[in-house]
């Protein structure tokens, strides 16, 4: 080892190894990436001639094979090498996205061709996402795990922020198809950094029965733990509801109260700058009761909903995003340091692609439903219900005993014991605190 290498390990904190960095900077990059192409695709249907309805066309394009293969994709995800997954997701990804980009530098795309491409890397993500998951849970090990995750968290929500910003400068200088074709690229050099994964450390699956047995065993992994069910079906209407007003809603209130885009983009910058003090707070604290706290800062998920039914100004907008940021990822952390120490190694995939399936599943209908609600009860009173579900939803998962009283603790569980409660590395079966370890997270 040269004195460069040994001088870089003593800079590098313990928990930061080698996977752990290279899938920090892979998500980097395809975050920075992706959410400037998020930007170009939908001027690139503007600028054909398409109107709202085809942007959101597009975009559901995208959406609905993610919620039709994710719990496939992680199935697969457990089954193989999880960097092959993620690699061949990444190419899916980069091929789509280089062929978007070529029609649109090329002349005008038709509408379908958009749809299609879009469906393509939706698919890929829903490969992808399980598979990642599962690789970042697996890279840290011990009680800094939740400091991992801040940090990754943070360079994510960094990226997501600057990516949004910079795609739409980029747009206006050279167009959406250029920066379409820099995200293929950025997939390109994401996959290249996930191929150089170290997989030798996750033991080989033993042979299982097929595709459906794997589905099968994730699903009793998620239905034996109250925690993570209850979770996974508050975020469900949670993320739909706010999805309907931020991306129906939002942009409405802002048109005829706020000014127009620009105050609704600020606003959405400030929750992005949220999401990222959220993450550096969550690399300094680690509090015990792990979806007690998390839980309790997701109260002011509902907030936004609120702010938009009064409508408040502007200025006060852009303090409650950001409050709401902030609380978003103080409850992220705590998630997946949750899932990271309660889920055996080799389900953290199927059981990530039922959290994720769980979050994205009622999207598009709620999105759908946003402009009928908004007729029949009107604007105010649909941003009062989106708000009241939040409340009420998350009021609910705290009645759950398991989601007060899981503890964190640095034993991470083996297996799984019979009806899928978990099993940890502690022979009496408790977390060593006074507290059940079978109970117990985008």
């Amino acid at each position: 080892m040269t004195s460069a290498d040994s001088s870089r390990r003593a800079r590098m904190p313990a928990w930061a190894g080698r996977n752990y960095s290279l899938l920090t900077a892979a998500a980097f990059v395809t975050n920075l990436g992706s959410h400037g192409a998020l930007v170009a695709a939908a001027f690139a249907v503007l600028e054909t001639g398409g109107d709202g309805g085809d942007v959101g066309l597009v975009a559901a394009a995208r959406t609905l094979p993610l919620v039709l293969f994710l719990l496939i994709g992680g199935a697969v995800a457990d089954r193989l090498p999880r960097h092959r997954v993620m690699v061949a997701a990444n190419a899916l990804n980069c091929l789509s996205q280089g062929a978007f980009a070529v029609l649109v530098l090329a002349g005008e795309p038709l509408l379908w061709q958009m749809m299609l491409l879009s469906a393509l890397g939706g698919t890929g993500q829903a490969f992808f996402s399980p598979a990642a998951e599962g690789m970042l849970l697996s890279s840290v090990q011990g009680e800094q795990a939740g400091r991992a995750f801040a940090v990754f968290r943070m360079a994510m929500q960094g990226a997501a922020v600057g990516g949004a910003a910079l795609g739409g400068a980029m747009v206006a200088a050279i167009g959406p198809g250029w920066v379409l074709a820099a995200d293929a690229a950025a997939f390109a050099l994401a996959g290249a950094l996930r191929g150089l994964l170290d997989v030798s450390h996750i033991p080989a699956r033993a042979p299982g029965g097929g595709m459906l047995a794997d589905l099968r065993e994730g699903w009793r992994e998620v239905a034996g733990r109250p925690w993570l069910w209850g979770i996974v079906v508050q975020f469900s209407i949670a993320n739909a509801v706010v999805a309907a007003a931020d991306a129906v809603y939002g942009p409405l209130v802002a048109r005829d109260h706020l000014g127009g885009a620009g105050p609704w983009g600020l606003a959405l910058g400030f929750f992005g700058a949220g999401t990222v003090v959220g993450a550096l707070l969550m690399t300094r604290w680690k509090p015990r009761r792990l979806l007690f706290v998390g839980t309790l800062c997701v109260f002011p998920l509902a907030l936004p909903s609120a702010a938009l039914a009064v409508p408040v100004p502007a200025g006060a907008l852009c303090g409650v995003m950001f409050v709401t940021g902030v609380t978003l990822e103080v409850f992220g952390v705590s998630w997946m340091t949750a899932l990271h120490q309660e889920i055996p190694e080799d389900k953290l995939s199927r059981v990530s692609a039922y959290d994720w399936f769980g979050s994205v599943a009622l999207v598009p209908l709620a999105t759908a439903l946003a402009g009928p609600a908004e007729t029949a009860f009107g604007r105010p009173a649909a941003l009062w219900g989106c708000a009241a579900l939040v409340v009420v939803m998350t009021a609910a998962v705290l009645c759950l005993p398991d989601v007060r009283n899981l503890r964190r603790t640095t034993r991470k569980v083996t297996g799984a014991a019979e009806g899928g409660q978990p099993t940890p590395n502690d022979p009496s079966g408790g977390s060593g605190d006074g507290t059940a370890s079978a109970s117990r997270t985008g």
